[in-house]
């Protein structure tokens, strides 16, 4: 009824509410949204017949149903996920596991029924065993309750291990560990203690570093397998290995040492390698010479043996005349380095003849020769008179010889 109707009391909605006074009823405000919630679901406000109440109520139930239906689309919608590359999707209904996805769109069941857990299963992840980053500097902080370690040889050494390591089965990543990242610190604190304690300690500092990594990365990732983690150990990286801060001067000390010990016998090896071959040299020149001595000498051999044949088959054939040449020859090679001369007086034949001028020459000092030493130098002694023997005196003596004979 509009308020300036008869019958409307002057209900003037811009002026004051009459004799109301204090906020409205509660009671009304709520009739009020009934009211509205009624004529959304009825699809109309109050048609006044009351022969209409089951067609409000036939309406109220298809709203209903559209509304549930709407909500169920939605419900449904919300099952859709994208994994990202790189990620792999463990989906579980109620807790239990059903399936991993691979990255792409893929679609689930929606909460509560199932769930779904994404997994980087690229992204590289890293542990540091004995020291922590620190945050505001690029230097090392020591942690010695995880660094200092007994050897073999019962010394501490203060190691450091940064691991790092990437999921390769999110199902076994997310199930089968409570708390991965702390499992792995554990079992290589586990393994580079077991490592290093079987080792010594020059091992540990010096040359056997390569060694103990290659040997912790293959216990940390077979105790992972065993647990069936999902774990892949990708580089164990040593950081640092060195004595307690406590004896590290005199551990230095001792390293300077042995790199001392080292140059010497380098130098040692150099010299060695520097004579050796020489001496291999010069005992391999004395053998060729040996070698060229002894052909030498048999060659001489067989050539007088030769010449011991062919003489004998001469002689064979004439003796005398053999004999006498031989004879001949041997006294020319015997006499030929002497200075003396014999002359035969009782041959009868008075003209000799004096080869003057070889005498002379004979009897003149030798050239003066340089001497280093004054202890060296010694007078040349008189020579003899050299007379050459007379070829006709030579056939007078082999007459004489032959009739003598």
């Amino acid at each position: 009824m509009s308020w300036n109707e008869p019958g409307g009391d002057k209900k003037d909605p811009w002026s004051g509410r009459g004799d109301q006074k204090g906020p409205p009823d509660l009671d009304e405000a709520i009739r009020s949204l009934q009211d509205k919630l009624g004529k959304i679901f009825s699809g109309g406000g109050d048609s006044g017949d009351g022969s209409s109440g089951g067609n409000h109520s036939g309406n109220s139930l298809r709203n209903l149903g559209i509304i549930g239906a709407g909500v169920i689309v939605l419900w449904g919608l919300s099952g859709f996920y994208i994994v990202d590359e790189g990620n792999h999707g463990v989906e579980t209904r109620f807790g239990k596991y059903m399936t991993t996805t691979q990255s792409g769109l893929s679609w689930h069941i929606p909460a509560p029924i199932e769930h779904v857990d994404i997994v980087n299963v690229r992204q590289q992840r890293f542990i540091e065993v004995g020291y922590r980053t620190s945050s505001g500097e690029h230097g090392l902080g020591s942690v010695p309750k995880e660094a200092l370690m007994l050897t073999k040889d019962e010394n501490y050494v203060d190691v450091r291990l940064a691991v790092q390591y990437q999921v390769k089965d999110a199902r076994d990543f997310i199930f089968n560990i409570v708390n991965p990242a702390a499992t792995l610190k554990q079992v290589t604190e586990s393994a580079q203690r077991g490592v290093v304690g079987s080792s010594n300690m020059d091992f540990v500092l010096t040359e056997g570093r390569s060694e103990i990594v290659a040997m912790i990365k293959k216990e940390i990732q077979d105790v992972m397998d065993n647990y069936r983690s999902g774990i892949q150990i990708t580089s164990v990286n040593l950081q640092d290995a060195q004595p307690p801060e406590q004896v590290q001067n005199a551990f230095e000390d001792a390293i300077k040492a042995r790199e001392d010990e080292q140059r010497l016998i380098n130098e040692a090896e150099a010299y060695s390698n520097d004579v050796v071959p020489r001496a291999r040299g010069a005992a391999a020149r004395k053998l060729q010479e040996a070698e060229g001595y002894k052909e030498q000498v048999i060659a001489q051999a067989e050539g007088e043996s030769t010449r011991f044949s062919k003489l004998l088959a001469e002689y064979t054939k004439a003796p005398d005349v053999t004999r006498k040449r031989l004879y001949i020859e041997s006294m020319e090679s015997v006499m030929a380095g002497t200075n003396t001369v014999m002359v035969d007086v009782k041959a009868g034949n008075n003209l000799l003849y004096l080869p003057l001028d070889k005498i002379i020459k004979s009897q003149q000092p030798p050239a003066a020769q340089p001497s280093t030493s004054p202890q060296n130098t010694v007078e040349p002694a008189s020579q003899p008179v050299v007379v050459d023997e007379q070829p006709a005196l030579r056939t007078s003596t082999r007459g004489r010889d032959s009739r003598g004979r």
